[in-house]
């Protein structure tokens, strides 16, 4: 079965045009997120490390992967065509390893007991509730934009992008960063912990800082005074009250 958007995004990365090339990039990110699990699996053993490697790890993912875009216009003089495919083997692939490893490790950190109480039950509605829908959200948005635009591929290649108009667009700005958030807090919520459920608290401000500070001036650059009105009318990670069918709507059919 063809992957929507796969043969963009092959067109720029020789390795996905072979079974062979297709699983070293499979291995590859697969030991990247190895190695940080197992970090995160050592530093737990230390009670007081896990909040912080938490943190530490999260915002070095968000600056290694801030190197994709900051570095766009180096990597496209060094390398030419595969520009895009160094950069995202360089830096997008290791920070995203490292922010999904955190993201991860929510559901499973040590941190100081919570005494059971009327909130225990809260945390396990809410967390289940936001771990499902965050799953859906992804999933549905991974489906309705392809692998180049989850790639990040027309950050390189703005040339041949395509304008999306998925009606989640219409709702949220950043649905696949909106899937995860809640992912995250989702398993933060049902760890229970206080370490796990400050880094709840925390998260959306990472992501937050994340869009403002690296990937809508990119997306400024590239779409002006459009872009500007776009976020005016249109939040990032949670929909408004009235467009709430909507949401609810694209997750269960996909439109």
């Amino acid at each position: 079965m063809e992957v929507k958007g796969m043969s963009m995004l092959a067109k720029h990365v020789p390795e996905l045009n072979s079974l062979g090339g297709r699983v070293r990039i499979a291995l590859y990110a697969l030991g990247l997120f190895a190695l940080a699990t197992a970090y995160f699996i050592i530093t737990d053993n230390i009670p007081t490390w896990s909040i912080d490697s938490q943190i530490i790890i999260i915002a070095l993912g968000f600056l290694v992967f801030s190197l994709f875009f900051s570095r766009k216009q180096i990597y496209k003089e060094k390398y030419k065509e595969l520009a895009y495919r160094n950069a995202f083997a360089h830096y997008a692939m290791p920070g995203l390893a490292l922010i999904l490893s955190a993201i991860a490790h929510a559901g499973y950190m040590n941190g100081p007991f919570v005494p059971p109480g009327w909130w225990t039950i809260v945390f396990f509605v809410v967390g289940w509730f936001m771990l499902c829908i965050g799953a859906i959200l992804w999933i549905r948005s991974i489906f309705e934009f392809g692998a180049d635009h989850l790639a990040q591929l027309y950050v390189y290649h703005p040339e041949e992008g395509k304008l999306t108009t998925s009606s989640i667009y219409s709702i949220l700005r950043h649905p696949v960063y909106a899937g995860t958030l809640r992912v995250g807090i989702g398993l933060a919520l049902l760890n229970g912990n206080a370490n796990a459920i400050a880094f709840a608290i925390i998260l959306p401000l990472g992501y937050i800082s994340w869009i403002r500070l690296v990937e809508e001036k990119e997306l400024i650059e590239r779409f002006g005074q459009s872009y500007l009105e776009y976020r005016k009318s249109t939040p990032a990670f949670w929909p408004r009250g009235n467009d709430l069918g909507k949401f609810y709507k694209f997750l269960f059919t996909g439109k």
